[in-house]
C-alpha cells in the first residue's frame, strides 16, 4: 500500500509502499483511510524539522489528523463494526506513570510516550492503519465530512475544558465548570483551525466570542466566525491592550497565534480574575522584551492565570465529535467551510509546501467512504 513518509531531519518526503498493516490482537481495529488534515506539525516534518522515526527506521509516516471506515475488527471487538466511522486518537502513554496509567497520555510525565506521525510511531498518510480498540473514536454516518475535524477539535476541547475546570475550582458558586464561560465574554486569537474550532466550542457553550487576527474582515476566517456568532477584531487597528476599554471585560483568552510577542502582549487584554490558555507553539529562538515586573504584577494584583495545554485525551476526542455533531445541526454549511482545500494524496507536496492565505484546514483524501 502507498503511505507518505519523510526521512527525521531532512526535506526529503515521498511516497513509499509499505506492506498492508493485518490485524495482530483480537482487540484491534483496521480502518481504511478517508481523509488526513494537514498541520503546521506536518509542514514542519516536510521541512525538516522535528519528526521521529520509528526505532530501527529511517522513514517517518506523517499524519495525525486522521478519518477513517472500519474494514475488519478483532474478535473481542463488540462495539464497532466494519462500515463504522471514526478516528485513532493520536498520543500512546509511556506505561509508566500516573497520568498515562490512567489513560491520560496527553499529561505524560516521562516524556516516553511516542504519538502517530511525530514522535517514534508511523502514521496515518497512508491507505490502511491498525489500532487498538481503546484508542478508537466512533463518528457518526451523518457528520462524516466534518470527520478530519475531530483532532483538531480535540485540542481545543482540552484546552477550554483545563480553563473552565481550573475557574471552577477557584472561584466561588461554580457548580458546573462547562457552564461557566456561558455569558462570558472570551477572546480567541488567531483564527487558523484551532482558534476558529475553539470559537466553536465556546460559542456552543454560550460565550460571548471576539476573534482576533490579522486579516481583512471580509476575508473567510472572519466571515466564519461572524456566522458563529462571535465579533471580529482586527489587530492591526486595536490592540490587544485597548480591547477591554472597546468590549468591556475579558474573562478568557484562548490562544491560537503561536507567535511569542503576541502572546505575552495579549495579557493586557485579560480581566479581574481572568483564565488564559495557551495551545499555540512558538518557533525559533528570538529573544524578546517585556516588562516582567508589570506582567507579574498584573497577574497577581487581577488574580489571573495562565495555562498551557498540548495534546488532548480520548475523553476530549469524544467531546469534539459531541460539540462537531451539534455544530453541524446549528451551522451546517459554515462548518464545511473550514475545510478549504482537499486534495489526492498524489498532490501531497503541494499542501505541504504551500499555504495559501485562504486556507484553514487542507487534507489529503485517500478514498471515499463507501
Amino acid at each position: 500500500m502507498k503511505a507518505i513518509a519523510v526521512t527525521p531531519g531532512t526535506k526529503e518526503i515521498r511516497i513509499v509502499d509499505r506492506p498492508e498493516p493485518e490485524l495482530s490482537a483480537p482487540d484491534e481495529i483496521k480502518l481504511r483511510v478517508l481523509r488526513v488534515g494537514i498541520c503546521g506539525t506536518d509542514r514542519e516534518e516536510a521541512s525538516g524539522g522535528r519528526a521521529d522515526a520509528p526505532p530501527g527506521q529511517k522513514e517517518l509516516v506523517i499524519g495525525h489528523e486522521m478519518f477513517g471506515q472500519v474494514e475488519e475488527v478483532g474478535s473481542q471487538v463488540q462495539s464497532v463494526r466494519p462500515g463504522d466511522f471514526g478516528c485513532f486518537t493520536v498520543r500512546r502513554g509511556c506505561g509508566h506513570c500516573l497520568a498515562c496509567l490512567n489513560d491520560r497520555s496527553d499529561m505524560c510525565t516521562t516524556g516516553g510516550y511516542t504519538e502517530r506521525g511525530i514522535k517514534q510511531r508511523d502514521g496515518y498518510q497512508t491507505e490502511r492503519v491498525v489500532d487498538k480498540l481503546k484508542y478508537f473514536v466512533k463518528v457518526p454516518k451523518e457528520q462524516a465530512a466534518l470527520g478530519v475535524l475531530s483532532e483538531p477539535t480535540s485540542v481545543a476541547e482540552k484546552a477550554i475544558d483545563e480553563a473552565l475546570a481550573v475557574q471552577a475550582a477557584r472561584l466561588p458558586g461554580v457548580t458546573d465548570p462547562q457552564k461557566w464561560v456561558e455569558g462570558k465574554q472570551v477572546l480567541v486569537a488567531g483564527l487558523g483551525p484551532i482558534g476558529l474550532l475553539a470559537a466553536v466550542v465556546l460559542c456552543l457553550r454560550g460565550a460571548e466570542v471576539l476573534g482576533l487576527d490579522v486579516v481583512d474582515e471580509n476575508t473567510l476566517r472572519p466571515q466564519i466566525l461572524k456566522q458563529l456568532g462571535g465579533k471580529y477584531v482586527d489587530g492591526r487597528q486595536t490592540k490587544p491592550s485597548a480591547l477591554d476599554g472597546v468590549f468591556g471585560q475579558i474573562d478568557m483568552i484562548f490562544e491560537a497565534t503561536g507567535i511569542a510577542h503576541v502572546e505575552f502582549d495579549l495579557l493586557g487584554a485579560l480581566g479581574i480574575n481572568g483564565v488564559y490558555v495557551l495551545t499555540g507553539i512558538p518557533g525559533g529562538d528570538r529573544p524578546l522584551q517585556l516588562d516582567g515586573a508589570a506582567l507579574m504584577r498584573q497577574l497577581v494584583l487581577k488574580n489571573q492565570v495562565m495555562i498551557g495545554s498540548v495534546n488532548a485525551s480520548r475523553k476530549h476526542f469524544e467531546m469534539a465529535v459531541e460539540d462537531l455533531g451539534k455544530a453541524y445541526k446549528t451551522w451546517g454549511k459554515t462548518m464545511e467551510q473550514l475545510i478549504t482545500h482537499v486534495v489526492p494524496y498524489t498532490d501531497f507536496a503541494d499542501v505541504l509546501e504551500k499555504h495559501p492565505d485562504n486556507e484553514i484546514k487542507a487534507v489529503i483524501e485517500w478514498s471515499k467512504p463507501s
